[in-house]
């Protein structure tokens, strides 16, 4: 996913800028789980236009069960694949969706209202409560962004979980799954790798 605070003067990808400089072209597409089927639209300058990125499928196949209620994030949405599944998981749930690309929010939101889901709250990093916990967080991290800025990210918004709050993250595993897995762990995180599918490792972050 895009990252929510990824800097905007990143040579590439493009999905990192708050404005995209690229023309919209909206398309849309399925995603086939397997406890439903929906259809959401995606577009250029959002990441993973035209399809359903391999990494985020997996994380969607293979991250446990959501809690009934609660308050859950997709940190860096996109048009929102996870924060969709998330809201028809649990639909008693507060969803918030957060993403720098202001073109990935409006898709998330219209992606929502499409859905007729009323528990997807979408916004920008900065934007977000700053009292607000989250009790699940699920991310495909832009690794892409540079170790500085990922870590800076991801210590950022894990700080936000809950005291019994976990995080799934979905890391390529030629891309460092297993060097993130270990900084993690040596600041204190308990890291658990769930799941190796396809290329990618799904990591459960929870406080040590």
């Amino acid at each position: 996913m895009s990252s929510p605070d990824a800097p905007q003067n990143l040579p590439s990808p493009h999905y990192f800028n708050a404005e995209p400089e690229v023309a919209s072209a909206r398309r849309t597409i399925e995603v086939s789980l397997a406890d439903g089927t929906f259809s959401i639209q995606t577009d250029t300058g959002v990441f993973s236009h035209g399809r359903v990125d391999a990494g985020t499928k997996v994380l969607l196949m293979e991250a446990p069960a959501l809690p009934t209620t609660g308050t859950f994030l997709d940190l860096g949405c996109g048009a929102g694949p996870m924060a969709m599944t998330m809201a028809r998981r649990s639909p008693q749930s507060s969803v918030w969706a957060i993403d720098v690309n202001e073109r990935a929010r409006q898709l998330t939101r219209d992606n929502a209202t499409s859905l007729l889901l009323t528990n997807v709250n979408v916004t920008g990093p900065d934007d977000v409560p700053p009292e607000l916990l989250f009790d699940v967080i699920w991310s495909n991290p832009p690794i892409k962004a540079g170790k500085k800025e990922l870590h800076d990210l991801l210590t950022r918004w894990l700080g936000r979980l809950t005291p019994a709050g976990v995080a799934v993250l979905v890391v390529n595993k030629n891309l460092g799954s297993d060097s993130l897995a270990k900084w993690l762990g040596d600041l204190g995180w308990n890291v658990k790798r769930i799941s190796s599918r396809q290329g990618y490792r799904v990591l459960l972050v929870r406080r040590g």
